[in-house]
Parts: C-alpha cells; sequence; structure tokens
C-alpha cells in the first residue's frame, strides 16, 4: 500500500477550524486508510491506504471531512515520491541547511505558468525569494514571515491557485514519518 501525506488548509491556527489531532486520525481509519500519524497541530498526517490519483483522494478527503467532521477545508495531498522529489527540486539547499524555518514550502493545488510566477516576483516589495517546481512555491524569508508584506493571499491571487505552507523543519519530519510508514 502507497503511502501519502495529506496538508490541511487553516485548520487550528488562531482558533479557526479547531480540530483534535486524534479525531483526524480516527477520520483516516474510519475511511479504511492505515497508520495514519499526525505532525504538530497544524493538520499533517501520514498514512497508507489503496493506491488512488492524488485529485481523487484530495476530493474524497474534502468530502467525508465536511461530511463527518463538519469541516470545511482544503485538503493538499502528495504520495511519499512526490514528497521526496520536492525535497530534491528545492531550488534553496543553503537557505534549508542555514535557517529551514525562513524556506517554506507552499503546497499548491495547481502547478502555476510563467507569467504567474513572474507576476507574483514583481510583487514582491521585501527580501522575500520565490521559485516554483511543479506543484510547489518555495519562499524564503530571510527576515522572518510574520513581518512581510508576501501573504499567503498574495501568493494566491497572483499564482492563481490555493495553497498552504509548511516550513523547511516540518517538511523534514513529515519526510522521515513517511519514511518510517513505509
Amino acid at each position: 500500500m502507497p503511502t501519502f501525506i495529506a496538508l490541511l488548509r487553516a485548520v487550528n491556527l488562531g482558533g479557526h477550524k479547531p480540530l483534535a489531532m486524534s479525531s483526524l486520525r480516527d477520520f483516516f481509519a474510519d475511511l479504511s486508510f492505515t497508520d495514519a500519524r499526525t505532525l504538530l497541530q497544524t493538520g499533517n498526517v501520514v498514512f497508507r491506504g489503496e493506491a488512488r490519483t492524488v485529485s481523487n483522494l484530495e476530493h474524497l478527503l474534502e468530502r467525508e471531512a465536511k461530511a463527518r467532521l463538519g469541516l470545511d477545508t482544503v485538503f493538499f495531498i502528495r504520495s511519499a515520491d512526490d514528497w521526496k522529489a520536492l525535497q530534491r527540486q528545492n531550488p534553496f539547499p543553503d537557505e534549508a541547511l542555514r535557517d529551514p524555518s525562513h524556506l517554506v514550502v507552499m503546497f499548491l493545488k495547481e502547478a502555476p505558468d510563467a507569467k504567474s510566477l513572474a507576476k507574483l516576483r514583481t510583487a514582491i516589495r521585501g527580501p522575500e525569494i520565490v521559485d516554483v517546481a511543479e506543484r510547489q512555491a518555495y519562499i524564503v524569508y530571510p527576515t522572518g514571515i510574520g513581518r512581510s508584506r508576501l501573504t499567503h493571499a498574495l501568493i494566491e491571487t497572483m499564482l492563481g491557485t490555493r495553497g498552504t505552507g509548511r516550513n523547511w523543519n516540518t517538511v523534514l519530519k513529515l519526510a522521515a514519518l513517511a519514511a518510517s510508514c513505509e
């Protein structure tokens, strides 16, 4: 059975969309997925299940979360192989080593085109650096994300797709958790 990583958008952030991780693990078990493990309180799940397309998994989980948990959120799914590839594709390996908490990967629903990426880069008014590989945007926030004017909303607007971000430390922790399931 393949291993997948699910990222939920905007759960348990500032009291928004509260969800206990034990409930999330139970939710995956109720849907016949196995070995569901959560990381942190922000909706990160590593699980195993029958081979399906990522798109089908996202739609199933979004629909069932709304029906079973009353949770209207967006799921971003990557296979364990996708996760390994996105780590290799990181265009900022020096930043990943030097300051992993200031390197954010924004997981996207759709791969943006070059024109959208150029539009985003033009909109940046600070020291941030952005690059895209497939359905991931890699963003370096040298002075931190909290004070940056390169917001989640701006990124989504410029790229024309929805996303959810995780810092590089979390990316590595999820990789280790996925490897322990295989």
